[in-house]
């Protein structure tokens, strides 16, 4: 099942069933409202809602509508907790070797996270707004996934059990505050600007056989100004499950249904697959050649990141956003 939430003035938008191949949609007012409801009664509504796709799929849904991501929120426009971990350790080592600091072996055992703003998410063709491009700013291709409820200490079999829905996401950063702010010990906070979502989150059985051991073995496909930038596999080199990044999440408090967690930065040890963020991009240069060469994102500059299934047919709608001032 594929859901997507509509721009209707309101801070939650309108849930929208959206058929298999992201063609067309229908509104889910007569079942429920938003995605937020549908998650704290998913056994209640998501039959209903799965009423609604396979009318959708087979072409004998009412009201149906041609679906348009522009005019998408997030799935989840505000959510009560957004946890974002970097399962791909191959990131973080890049990062450390590239300014010669030892890679901590608990890094390999004890996954990083760090709780993101989840107040004010923005839609998968909203601009990224920016005040200043000194402050270096980065995309960052993840995956990421909507629980319900989790108890605290849930181990990872059962946490990975919580996972309701997938999105795809891009976790802007702004790398050139951020030294200033890990160095104050209390981690990310002005260098994470309003994270994007893709336009629709999908329920695991959508993924099929590329969604197993809690990852999605599928290529990220990342697009830099119109070129192809990366396409690392996400489940390849993913040391931590989503399992263990829930469960992780979940240690010493529960999750409440429309929790998000994320991965972290897709990276694979082949750098042939090119990257996912330019961060890392300019680590494997300061690793080969003393300093990076590229340079962070301009005003004008645009980023898409998708993913698509084996016959090539897009899986969650494409990230399509450009950077720019803001307007006053």
């Amino acid at each position: 099942m594929k859901l997507a939430t509509l721009k209707d003035g309101t801070r939650d938008g309108q849930l929208i069933v959206v058929s298999r191949d992201l063609r067309t949609a229908a509104i889910a007012d007569g079942i429920v409202s938003t995605l937020q409801r549908a998650l704290d009664d998913w056994t209640f509504y998501a039959p209903q809602l799965m009423d609604v796709y396979e009318a959708l799929n087979v072409g004998r849904a009412r009201n149906t509508f041609s679906f348009d991501p522009k005019v998408c929120m997030a799935p989840l426009p505000r959510a009560f907790q957004w946890a974002d971990g970097s399962a791909y350790v191959n990131h973080v080592e890049l990062v450390r070797r590239a300014r010669n600091a030892e890679m901590p072996p608990e890094f390999w055992t004890d996954p990083l996270m760090y709780q993101g703003g989840s107040d004010d998410f923005i839609g998968p063709a909203d601009d990224i707004v920016c005040a200043t491009e000194s402050y270096g700013i980065d995309f960052e291709a993840e995956v990421a996934v909507i629980t319900s409820d989790v108890h605290m200490a849930a181990m990872p079999d059962e946490a990975l059990r919580s996972v309701r829905l997938l999105m795809l996401v891009n976790d802007v950063s702004l790398r050139n505050l951020i030294p200033a702010e890990l160095a104050k010990g209390f981690g990310f906070f002005q260098s994470k600007p309003a994270t994007a979502f893709s336009p629709v989150a999908v329920t695991p059985d959508e993924l099929g056989d590329a969604w197993r051991e809690g990852r999605v073995h599928r290529p990220m496909i990342v697009h830099w100004n119109g070129k192809k930038v990366g396409q690392p596999d996400c489940g390849t080199d993913m040391v931590f499950h989503f399992g263990q990044l829930i469960a992780h999440a979940a240690k010493t408090r529960n999750l409440r249904a429309g929790s998000i967690v994320g991965s972290g930065t897709i990276s694979n040890k082949d750098a042939r697959r090119g990257y996912c963020c330019i961060a890392e991009k300019r680590c494997l240069e300061t690793i080969e050649h003393g300093a990076p060469q590229t340079e962070f994102m301009k005003f004008g500059d645009s980023v898409k990141i998708e993913m698509f299934d084996e016959a090539g047919k897009s899986i969650f709608g494409a990230i399509d956003q450009a950077v720019v001032q803001p307007e006053h």
